[in-house]
């Protein structure tokens, strides 16, 4: 198993929506067409209007990878730059869980 928590800063309100928006139209392909995708969660932070957290698990790295090569990432991935005031990345190793394998 593979994942990472990212957590994102919009720049302002209007960016905030904007974002959501362009979230909500890559959404829908992650769940259909990226079987190695076991959990893509996206999380509005309570108290901070302009954050968003991605809780995102991979069956393995090789899923990971396919991820970030379909078509409907690499345009979420370039849009959203203008709507950002910040990135943070964390890179997660499973330890111990429940329901995991692995």
């Amino acid at each position: 198993m593979f994942g990472l928590m990212v957590r994102f800063t919009c720049k302002d309100e209007e960016s905030a929506g904007k974002f959501d928006q362009l979230v909500s139209e890559t959404i829908g392909k992650i769940e259909t067409e990226e079987p190695g995708t076991l959990i893509y969660a996206v999380h509005k932070v309570d108290g901070q209007p302009l954050q968003r957290i991605f809780y995102e698990l991979y069956r393995d790295r090789a899923a990971f990878d396919a991820h970030e090569e379909q078509d409907h990432v690499r345009r979420f991935l370039g849009a959203r730059d203008d709507l950002l005031a910040s990135v943070e990345v964390d890179w997660l190793g499973l330890q111990v869980g429940k329901g995991t394998t692995g």
